[in-house]
């Protein structure tokens, strides 16, 4: 798995390039506030814990790069007292206090900075574009699975299966909040926080059913690994084909590219999977493809042949077509794209704390589970990363305002309580606060660290299986009416 990783050297310098650049820009963002407002700047440290190596400038600011990669600090001493965080202060002299005003402006600094560059890389996203599937565009069922595997393992009954929702239904709102893609269709379900009167997860949903509306009440099934909800449903596809293969039966039979399949053996499809699963109820029966052709509805009746897929010489039924999957440009508006990402942020935290939810302290990522997303995300499109560095950045941005001690939000919270009492707040008071919530802070990112592993250890996993059978592939090869002893049509 590491050598894995290990050889796909762009991606991992996208990961420190970008990862680090979010830490660095938050921490730039305090100490051009701190110059500004004729701070005494110490250190500016990327990472926590011992120095492994940097630099002093001329203003004697020590830039470095410290041992534990869990963010970064401008050590400020005038701003609080952080020595058992950051180590000692260097301080010839009394250092004037600050005012409210120099105290709020530094401390909201790094979030504004955070923000600011997710609005810089969302513009650049906005010109260029994004590429996006389109079936992920869509709020359409396409699949609906008859079972599900629940958190112990267990093989249930699906949820939207269950409750009657079926392919072709249009989703339009999940627990009464409007969805516009894929995406919000599965984070109104994962983050949902509505439950049974016995207790039980449960997911409200508002359907479009050709042209009538219909509310339907599920009851989601825990993931077996994240244990996050689940109802078993698939986005839509198109059955659009890119091509037919040589001698194939849908080659012979009458397919050919541009052409889309709208029904199979009568019955209306919405994904590409429900092919395969027809044909592999059956093998051995012709299929009766409903195909919009030139712009008129044919139907063809199509026979699969068994072809061997792999060195061993296994063999499985086939058709011959291989999909098209179509792309489109998006161009969204730099604020949408950093409003979409704080909405996403907020609902995130409103679950993690909501009793009711199934979002927990172990569904988060740290910075093994970041660095991996990006490391993920870069092999499929450079664009798709910067769209997550704008969430990243707008995460950090949220999280370091919360009024918790050794956050930003802390140092904004203490402050105002000193202005509010007239009086500092006492020294031991803060020192304790700050070293109890940086000591819960790193039992909660070793936790996190496990689970972070977890996931890269199933993914890496899955993708190690997937280029294994890759390996073992053989090209398909048909044997066409001729040699199969049919005749040519």
């Amino acid at each position: 798995m590491l050598l894995r990783i290990l050889s796909n050297p762009l991606a991992i310098i996208m990961v420190i390039l970008f990862f680090g650049a979010s830490i660095f820009i938050h921490e730039f963002g305090h100490y051009l506030a701190a110059r500004w407002r004729g701070l005494k700047v110490e250190r500016f440290s990327i990472g926590f814990g011992p120095r492994l190596f940097g630099w002093k400038d001329k203003r004697g600011v020590d830039w470095r790069i410290s041992l534990f990669p869990l963010g970064g600090y401008v050590a400020l001493p005038q701003l609080a007292d952080m020595r058992g965080i950051e180590g000692e202060y260097h301080e010839e002299e009394p250092l004037p206090p600050l005012s409210y005003a120099d105290k709020m402006i530094v401390s909201v600094a790094g979030a504004f900075f955070n923000v600011l560059f997710a609005l810089a890389l969302a513009t650049v996203l906005w010109v260029t574009g994004m590429p996006v599937l389109d079936e992920l565009e869509t709020t359409q069922v396409g699949y609906v699975a008859e079972t599900l595997t629940d958190e112990n393992g267990t093989e249930r009954d699906g949820p939207a299966k269950l409750a009657g929702i079926i392919p072709g239904d249009v989703i339009l709102e999940i627990d009464d909040e409007k969805v516009k893609n894929w995406n919000d269709v599965m984070h109104g379900i994962i983050t949902g926080v509505r439950r049974s009167e016995a207790g039980n997860p449960r997911t409200d949903i508002l359907i479009d059913r050709e042209g009538e509306q219909m509310s339907f009440t599920l009851y989601p099934v825990l993931e077996e690994h994240e244990k996050i909800r689940q109802l078993g449903i698939i986005f839509a596809t198109s059955l659009k084909i890119d091509s037919v293969m040589e001698n194939s039966p849908a080659l012979l039979g009458g397919l050919k590219s541009g052409d889309e399949i709208i029904k199979v053996n009568g019955e209306n499809v919405h994904h590409r999977s429900v092919l395969g699963l027809e044909i592999r109820e059956d093998p051995d029966a012709p299929l009766n493809m409903t195909v919009l052709q030139d712009g008129e509805e044919l139907v063809f009746s199509i026979t699969p042949e068994d072809v061997v897929y792999n060195k061993a010489g296994d063999t499985t039924p086939m058709v011959g077509i291989r999909w098209l999957r179509e792309i489109h440009i998006r161009h969204i508006n730099p604020v949408d794209q950093v409003v979409q990402a704080v909405d996403t942020t907020l609902t995130v935290l409103g679950a993690l704390i909501h009793p009711k939810s199934n979002i927990g302290i172990s569904n988060l990522s740290g910075p093994v589970g970041i660095g991996y997303a990006i490391y993920i995300t870069s092999l499929f499109s450079f664009f798709e990363v910067m769209s997550l560095i704008v969430l990243i950045n707008v995460n950090l941005a949220i999280l370091n305002l919360l009024p918790i001690p050794v956050l930003d939000g802390g140092h904004m919270a203490f402050a105002t309580v000193a202005k509010l009492m007239r009086k500092p707040i006492p020294i031991k008071v803060i020192a304790t606060s700050q070293a109890s919530f940086m000591l819960m802070f790193l039992a909660i990112a070793i936790y996190v660290t496990v689970f972070d592993f977890g996931r890269v250890s199933r993914n890496e996993s899955s993708i190690t299986t997937q280029e294994d059978a890759a390996k073992e592939r053989v090209e398909i090869i048909f044997k066409g009416p001729q040699e199969s002893g049919e005749p040519t049509p």
